[in-house]
């Protein structure tokens, strides 16, 4: 199966969402915030990034520039794995370039079905090269 980054600030989103897709054979690891992700990445390479797009910014707010920064940060440190964003406000990356730079956007919620469905889409062996360069 695949090895999956997912990135969101909200712990019980990804201790679930862990948990889901290791019950199916995925490699899964966590990130909490968008610099955990990264790091995540420079470790080792992703099969697939589903993320959020709210993160804290450094007010303690939720702020979708935090997950704007993430998609640029992921693509600009030459990573290529297709990434989904599954967020409660798709408003906040539609017309934006990130938008561009990512295979999906989901809004939550987003029944388990049809994220699995994604996720073999987007990992089979015909995807686009989905690792570093």
């Amino acid at each position: 199966m695949s090895r999956i980054l997912v990135a969101d600030d909200d712990l019980d989103q990804l201790v679930v969402s862990k948990t889901l897709l290791e019950a199916v054979g995925h490699e899964v690891v966590a990130a909490a915030c968008p610099s955990e992700a990264l790091r995540e990445l420079e470790r080792s390479a992703a099969d697939l990034v589903i993320m959020d797009l709210r993160f804290p910014n450094a007010a303690g707010r939720p702020d979708s520039r935090e997950g704007l920064a993430l998609i640029r940060g992921i693509r600009e440190a030459g990573y290529r794995p297709p990434v989904v964003v599954l967020s409660g406000w798709p408003e906040d990356l539609y017309g934006e370039p990130e938008e561009e730079m990512v295979s999906r956007i989901m809004v939550k919620p987003v029944g388990i079905p049809v994220l699995l469905e994604t996720i073999e889409e987007l990992t089979s062996a015909s995807a686009p090269s989905r690792n570093l360069p």
